[in-house]
This record gives C-alpha cells, structure tokens and sequence, in this order.
C-alpha cells in the first residue's frame, strides 16, 4: 500500500508536469530565443550564467530548506496523513509550480528584477516600501525558522540523536570547503561541472564516511567551548550567512547547490529505493490514521491550519523570492526555466510525500524533531537492505541540512538585496557586507531572547508558514496585475490567488486571536496584525491604481 501511493503520486508530478507545466508554458508564451538578463547584464557578481544541473540544485535547495520534511511531517502527525498528501499533490501541480515557473519568467522579461521591483509598477513609493518591509519580515521569520533547525540538527535536543547530529555536524563543515574546492576549481581550471563532479560528488559522501569516525558531539562542542551546542551553532550559522551572501555566485552558491543536488537525489532514490523494499517484504506498513480529526488540540482546526502548517510543501511566497531574487539572474536559456521552477516544485512535492511516508509507518506521535524523524524513517526504509540505518541516517541529515543552509544564504542574499532596494545602499563590497552583518544581528537576537521552554521554531512555524503563503498571495496578485496588464490571460493565475488569499487571511485572523492574549506568544499575534494591516495597505493602493489607469477595469 505504502508503494502504490508514493508511486501514484510520482505519476501524476509526471503527468502535471508533461500537461498542465505545458500548458503554463503557452500562456506565457514562452520564445527560446530569448535573451537572459545572466547575459544581457552579466557581472560576475549576482547575474552569471549557470548550466542547467547546477542552477537545478541552486534553485531546488534554495526553496526547499527544511520546508517540504517540516511541514507535511507537521500536518501529517496533526492531521492525518491522507489531508496532507492530497494538499501537497493539488498545491503543487496547480498553485506551487504555476507561481514558481511564472515569477521566473516575469523576472527574466524584466531584467532579472525581484519580485519588489516588479511589484513597484503597480504601487505608489509609500506602499511599494510597505511591500518591501512585508517581505524583509518574511525573510526574517525564514531566517529564524532555519537557523533554529539547522542549530538543532548540529545539536538534537534529545539524547537518542546526538550521534546524528555529530556526524552532521562534522560532515556540513567538510562540505562547506568541498563547494569553495569546486567553485574554485571549475572558475580556474576550465574543466566542465560534469567532469569534476566525478571527482567531488565521491568526496561528498566520503565526507560522510570521515564524520562517522569524527564526529563533532555536541558534549565535545560544549566542553571545548563553554558553551552551549545550540546557541554556539546559532552563532556560527549566522556569521556564516553574513559571509556567504557577500560572497559572488561561483565561489560558494553555485557550487555548493550543484553538490547538494546529488545529495538531493541520493536521498530521493534511497526513500524510493527503501519503499519498493518495505512494500515487497513488508516489513513496514501503514500504521499511522489516514485521518484523525477536524482539529488538532495543539495547532488548531484543520481549515485553514493545515495548508500553512504543510506551507513550501505545496507553495511558498519565499519561492518567488528565490526564482526572481537569484534564480533568474544565473538562468543560463529561457527553456531551462520550466524544467528548473515548475520541476523543482514538483520535486519538492515528491520529497514531501517522501515525509509523510515516515509519519505513515509510525504508531504513535514520537517527541523527535521532524527533520530527526525524516532522517530516521529513511534508515528504517533502508534498513531492509541490511544498511546500517544510522549511515543512511546521517546522511539523510546532511541532506536536510545543505538545504537549509542554501535556503540560509539565499535568504540573507536577498533580504540584503531589499535593504539596498529600500535604502538605496550602494552595492560596493564594504556596503554589502555591512548589511548582511546588520541583517543576521536580527534573527540572532530573536533567537537569543527567545523563551526556553520549546524550540523557537516549533511556537512561529504556523505564523512563519502563513506569513509565507500570505506572500505567495500578493507575488500571484502582482503576477496578476502584470499579465493583466499586457492584456493576457490571467486565469491560471487568478484562481490561485483567491484560493491563497482565502487560506492565509483566516490563518493570520485566527493566529492574531489565539497568541494575543497569550503572555509568551504575542509578539507572533502583534506581528500578524502589522502584517494584516501592511497587506491591506498594499492591496488597496494596487487595486486604486489599477482602476485610475480604467475605470472600467481594462489596461
């Protein structure tokens, strides 16, 4: 049974992919002639033309962080895993893809312009920078959600995984110098990324085979520096976002995303690998409900909780973020963008079946972190094989953990690019380097202040994941307004965006009422209401516009 839905469900990414990511593309009219500003406005700093497999596993890691483990895991647990699994296949097909896919291509015909740029066409210099600090608060809840994982996956808060997170630990820190190795070597020595893959896609998993013998132990980190594993993590993690976002594209991003992506795929084929082996020997079968109830006593009602607890598992503002902050800026050929936005949604739904795959088989509702319960339920599915479950494991971790750290770097990238946009900073080195380090103190101290009691990305991930559909929201209303403009056909755009801004809209109601009143959580519920306020403010003087320009409401 646990074969046949992972199966039925890669068939139709398949065949949502081959006939509705098709039919997108002829609505846009895409032309494989055109130019793209990776060319057009090359400057070997953001725009630089990247081959396709390794602008593939820039853009895939970038928008998948922990997101598709994370949140189906969630909602899974919450929920049941058959509510999830049916939000992410039509959330993916339908709505993740089709904005993907689309803000990469309005990008592309707009110079390589960020999702704030475009919208500053329709909104008037008071609410276009409303806009931008809308999405420099997004950014914000992203880096705090990540580095709080990604600390936590270094230093598990519970005993049973810290020989994981050792070897995680270890193994991302070797990583890190395998991708500058590469960018290096592939900028100077003229050899093509696909032959030295072949020498540093080994190393990679030999990375793996040294941190399971040199483990960085979380009691080792503690007793060498006197501090805690997580909070030390915390701090490191951030300098190294400052670091990383100053950094040009080929030294660290490109090459350290094309590296991952082979992680990406190892992983996916490792979880189809152990399913097709559990389903012939049954070893493990479905034992977690399908359904288990309207409302979860911890999260709340399945409507509208469950779509932004699931959240970059069926569509994510912060993908447009992505596709026109970075993406389109190293998009090599203008054909290689459906592949790469609407496919790489797609494959990120494919990872969030994987997930709930791992909730599927469980009897009850373990207290582990999703990511750790991600990474084991892979070393069980493997385990069939007779594989040390705790090498496939650590390697799964690893995995998760590169994702959030792109997810980490783009995100610092393009908040810095906001801070320029909005401020009008000049983009020098020492500028740029100022307001990357300016923009991790943020999240740094949010974490640091945070109340002990739970991780800090368990409280803010429902406000995190319906901050994040509400820009998904605005991006489609914007993508809206820009082909409505040119006079073209809006409608697989349109209904999207009503659907989204129904969900998000109630979420972030119903979030500002529950944390409120509460004396640890409302700063979450003060935050929704800013957020609540800045959307309408947008929204209203989009919509004046739009009827100033014809009252009758055609451009």
């Amino acid at each position: 049974m646990l074969l046949a839905i992972f199966f039925a469900a890669c068939v139709l990414f398949g065949l949502g992919y081959h006939f509705y990511g098709g039919f997108v593309e002829r609505k846009l009219e895409v032309n494989k002639e055109e130019q793209t500003p990776a060319h057009t406005m090359r400057d070997g700093v953001d725009y630089d033309p990247a081959p396709e497999l390794v602008l593939f596993g820039h853009h895939f890691s970038a928008i998948a962080g922990s997101g598709p483990i994370v949140g189906p895991v969630v909602a899974g647990l919450a929920f049941g895993w058959g509510p999830a699994l049916f939000w992410i296949l039509l959330g993916c097909i339908f709505m993740g893809s089709v904005y993907d896919y689309s803000s990469l291509i309005a990008s592309v015909r707009n110079q390589g312009k960020s999702l704030g740029e475009i919208a500053r066409d329709f909104l008037g210099s008071f609410s276009y920078k409303i806009f931008l600090a809308f999405l420099m608060i997004v950014l914000f809840y992203i880096l705090i959600v990540f580095v709080d994982l990604t600390a936590a996956t270094f230093a598990p808060p519970v005993k049973e995984a810290e020989a994981q997170g050792g070897v995680v630990a270890m193994a991302s820190l070797i990583y890190i110098g395998l991708a500058v190795a590469f960018g290096l070597t592939l900028k100077r020595s003229g050899l093509s990324a696909g032959k030295l893959s072949l020498i540093f896609v080994p190393l990679v998993f030999v990375s793996i085979w040294v941190s399971m013998r040199i483990p960085l132990m979380p009691e080792m980190v503690a007793t060498k520096t006197g501090f805690d594993p997580h909070f030390l993590w915390t701090i490191v993690l951030l300098i190294y976002c400052g670091v990383a976002s100053v950094l040009p594209v080929w030294i660290l991003l490109q090459p350290r995303d094309f590296l991952s992506s082979f992680l990406l795929y190892a992983c996916l084929a490792a979880g189809f690998i152990g399913i097709v082996a559990v389903g012939i020997t049954g070893k493990y079968t479905i034992q977690y409900p399908f359904f288990t109830g309207f409302n979860d006593p911890e999260l709340g009602p399945i409507f509208p909780i469950l779509f932004v607890t699931i959240a970059c598992g069926a569509i994510s503002g912060f993908h447009g973020l992505v596709a026109t902050g970075t993406t389109s800026k190293q998009l090599n050929k203008i054909s290689e963008a459906r592949p790469i936005a609407y496919g790489g949604m797609l494959v990120e739904g494919v990872l969030g079946v994987l997930s709930l795959a791992t909730v599927m088989i469980l009897t009850v509702d373990p207290e582990i972190p999703p990511t750790t319960l991600f990474a084991s339920g892979l070393g069980k599915f493997m385990s069939a094989f007779g594989i040390n479950s705790l090498a496939v494991s650590s390697f799964a971790l690893l995995a998760v953990s590169t994702f959030l750290l792109t997810s980490l770097d783009a995100g610092t990238r393009l908040t810095r690019f906001i801070v320029q946009e909005l401020f009008g900073v000049s983009n020098t080195l020492l500028s740029r380097s100022i307001c990357s380090f300016l923009i991790v103190a943020v999240p740094a101290i949010g974490i640091l202040l945070a109340p002990g009691e739970q991780p800090l990305w368990k409280i803010i991930w429902p406000a995190f994941g319906a901050t994040n559909q509400l820009l998904a929201a605005l991006g489609l209303f914007f993508l809206f307004l820009w082909r409505r403009q040119s006079g073209k056909s809006t409608i697989f755009i349109s209904i999207p965006m009503v659907i989204m801004f129904v969900i998000t809209l109630s979420a972030m109601v119903q979030l500002a009422v529950k944390t409120c009143g509460s004396k640890s959580d409302w700063p979450i519920g003060a935050v929704c209401i800013l957020l609540l306020v800045m959307t309408s403010a947008v929204l209203f003087d989009a919509l004046r516009k739009m009827f100033q320009r014809d009252p009758k409401g055609k451009n």
